[in-house]
């Protein structure tokens, strides 16, 4: 009696230093007084990946799902790179962005691909030497964002075949949700413009070159941005666009 006495005092004396994941399952670690130190070693400690898992989970529970009509949730930080995949009408155009060349713009871009903004999105100014979307074919959409415009960015690489710049109306700091994808070598003469690039096409440009050019440039920006999907549908059938954007990748330093 006096040895067992002994040996619930000393229980009684290092439960609190215990690792909390013993106290959430005593029964597990401690069946029998006579248990071998061996058997409740694993149990002392929780795994890393159980311990990643469950920091994920509580980082994801904190931070809302992103949406549209909502920008307060749109604020997620861009990798350094990652490859923006367009899934369109005519194919798969890959653009590989760069935060270092556009820092604002790219902000932008990474968290409008994330939550889906240019899913439907209409290629509705296509010329020979650039190719425009970002207008968002839910009206509801584009009265949030139509407002929300960005900083500039200063130039740092320059506007030539197979590269993407935001689009602006030329006032300062009056990019928002569009971008273009040029076409031609001869666009560099937009760096003195202030079209700050900040990605590159390194898959499809045969693609961008497929895009349908033959309404030329239809002044439509409002209609569209007002009524959708319904109205270019109804109006220019034959126009393309993009079905979906994701990011596909992010490459590892």
């Amino acid at each position: 009696m006096k040895r067992l006495w002994m040996v619930l005092t000393m229980v009684a004396v290092l439960a609190p230093m215990l690792p909390a994941q013993t106290k959430a399952a005593p029964k597990a670690v401690a069946p029998t007084a006579t248990a071998p130190k061996a058997a409740a070693a694993p149990k002392a400690a929780a795994p890393k990946a159980t311990a990643a898992k469950a920091a994920t989970a509580a980082k994801a529970k904190r931070e809302p799902a992103p949406d549209l009509l909502n920008p307060d949730t749109m604020r997620a930080k861009a990798p350094a790179i990652f490859v923006v995949r367009l899934e369109t009408t005519k194919g798969n155009i890959d653009i590989r962005v760069v935060r270092a060349w556009a820092p604002n713009g790219v902000e932008r871009i990474y968290n409008l691909v994330r939550a889906g903004y240019y899913n439907n999105n209409y290629f509705f100014r296509v010329l020979d030497f650039m190719a425009q979307t970002g207008i968002s074919s839910d009206p509801r959409v584009n009265r949030v964002w139509g407002e929300k415009t960005l900083f500039d960015d200063r130039v740092v690489t320059s506007n030539i075949r197979g590269t993407v710049a935001m689009a602006a109306s030329g006032s300062p700091n009056s990019r928002s949700t569009q971008f273009f994808i040029n076409k031609k070598d001869a666009n560099a003469y937009l760096d003195q413009l202030k079209f700050a690039v900040f990605g590159e096409v390194v898959e499809g440009m045969e693609v961008v070159d497929q895009l349908y050019s033959g309404y030329g440039e239809p002044p439509i920006q409002g209609q569209l941005q007002e009524q959708g999907a319904p109205f270019i549908e109804r109006n220019f059938p034959r126009m393309d666009k993009i079905i979906k954007a994701s990011v596909i990748a992010v490459p590892q330093p």
